[in-house]
């Protein structure tokens, strides 16, 4: 990309960011929870003093504008500063980097393992349109892709850790155990029932996607030509179809990431993983403002990135494209 480009990205960021940032902050302002019923509870809220409630109201900015308030977070924002996180009382930027450390990983893995498998089995499907390969590939993928994720979460927790006992019913690490005596195996156990739910959704786009591809190029006539030249199946599949596939299954791959962001809130609700996403519930329910803008901000961000990230691959792959765009 050229530098012209590059600072279009990141003028599209900057406009992108701050968009989410009102948004985000607006549908906090309108929320019907009051944060102190929320975070404290009606009972103590009864047996406390008015100068009591008045300070826990210019804790939570209760009284402030909503204007001044957001417009104070983003002069803070703007200096490097998230603030502080009312719940967690803890800076945000630091609550985030626990957080984001322990859904990282998560959600990398859950990425790569439906981008792989998904492009395998629309290459497979595609390759054998109207088979029985295909015919199982895509109802299994028709009926995962309808399938909500938090369902798909709850059937796994139920099979594999209530019914079979043989993975952990939730949490990112053994109940009880100091952080010092967790190992990696511990980490990879506990994280193996949330990536799944993560997974099994994601592999059912990218491989409906592939396959339509995959069955158009097999379809097409240089593959006709290619067959009567005596070229097997493997080798058209090979040298023509992935070949041609590749470039749209990839851009599809770095946008899924958004849903990847999605799917995580969820999930980790239901495994009570303490991740990321269920930090960002915890802190729309809870009024924590400057948590949740934080955290939205990162999440853009991410997302974002794998798009742009999308577009470079894109000239890298395709010349034409390069080219297209420096004429």
């Amino acid at each position: 990309m050229s530098l012209r480009q590059v600072g279009r990205s990141i003028i599209r960021l900057g406009v992108l960011l701050v968009l989410v940032s009102i948004a985000a902050f607006f549908l906090v302002t309108v929320s019907p929870l009051d944060p102190l019923k929320t975070n404290v509870g009606q009972a103590a809220l009864g047996s406390m003093s008015q100068e009591q409630i008045a300070q826990l109201e210019e804790y939570w900015g209760v009284n402030t504008p909503p204007v001044k308030r957001y417009v104070s977070w983003a002069g803070d924002f703007l200096q490097g500063d998230m603030g502080m996180s009312l719940l967690y009382r803890r800076p945000v930027s630091k609550v985030i980097g626990e957080k984001l450390a322990n859904s990282l990983w998560l959600m990398a893995s859950a990425w790569v393992i439906s981008g792989v498998v998904g492009f395998v089995l629309g290459v497979a499907a595609g390759a054998r349109k109207g088979r029985l390969t295909d015919k199982l590939i895509s109802g299994y993928a028709l009926v995962t892709a309808s399938t909500p994720a938090f369902w798909l979460a709850l059937v796994l927790l139920m099979v594999f850790a209530v019914w079979l006992k043989i993975l952990p019913i939730g949490l990112s690490v053994p109940i009880g155990m100091e952080a010092s005596a967790v190992t990696l195996g511990d980490r990879l156990v506990h994280g193996i029932l949330p990536v799944a739910a993560l997974s099994i959704t994601g592999i059912s786009n990218i491989a409906l996607h592939t396959r339509e591809k995959m069955a158009e190029v097999m379809e097409s006539d240089y593959v006709l030509f290619a067959r009567a030249r005596g070229e097997s199946e493997w080798e058209i599949v090979k040298r023509h179809g992935i070949r041609n596939i590749l470039l749209p299954a990839m851009t599809l791959q770095f946008a899924s990431v958004s849903e990847i962001f999605g799917g995580s809130v969820l999930v980790e609700q239901v495994f009570s993983y303490p991740g990321l996403g269920r930090a960002a519930v915890t802190a729309g329910l809870g009024g924590d403002v400057p948590l949740l803008l934080g955290i939205t901000m990162i999440s853009a961000a991410i997302v974002f990135g794998g798009n742009l990230t999308a577009n470079v691959l894109y000239q890298v792959v395709d010349p034409r494209i390069r080219k297209r765009r420096a004429g």
